[in-house]
């Protein structure tokens, strides 16, 4: 003989997929997708340190602590998938620190040159 079992359901409201975005105070509606809510949330870089955009070793240092730089100046030259990258000073400044030497093995987003 079967047994019976009792089961409790637990009615929910379902969520809905669409979300409200405002332009120029007009809403429209829009669907998310998952890839679109698992997504990590955009940060700002901070314009004062100077990092490596993809993993490589150091081949040049042309600053040293202390000194003077113009924007567009060439200022850490480091070897990537047999290229040659360089990093370029965004705007007139001076170099607060230098955190690598040549040979350094850097990687991913890792911070070469501080500024002031």
């Amino acid at each position: 003989m079967k047994k019976k079992k009792e089961v409790q359901v637990e009615k929910k409201t379902p969520v809905s997929p669409y979300s409200t975005l405002v332009i120029d105070n007009i809403e429209y509606q829009t669907l998310l997708t998952k890839k679109y809510g698992n997504r990590s949330n955009y940060l700002i870089n901070n314009p004062y340190l100077l990092t490596a955009f993809i993993p490589g070793t150091i081949v040049e240092v042309l600053v040293v602590k202390g000194q003077n730089v113009i924007v567009g100046e060439t200022l850490v030259v480091f070897e990537a998938m047999k290229m040659l990258n360089k990093i370029t000073s965004p705007f007139d400044t001076n170099v607060k620190d230098v955190l690598v030497v040549i040979g350094d093995r850097v990687t991913k987003n890792q911070v070469l040159i501080e500024l002031e």
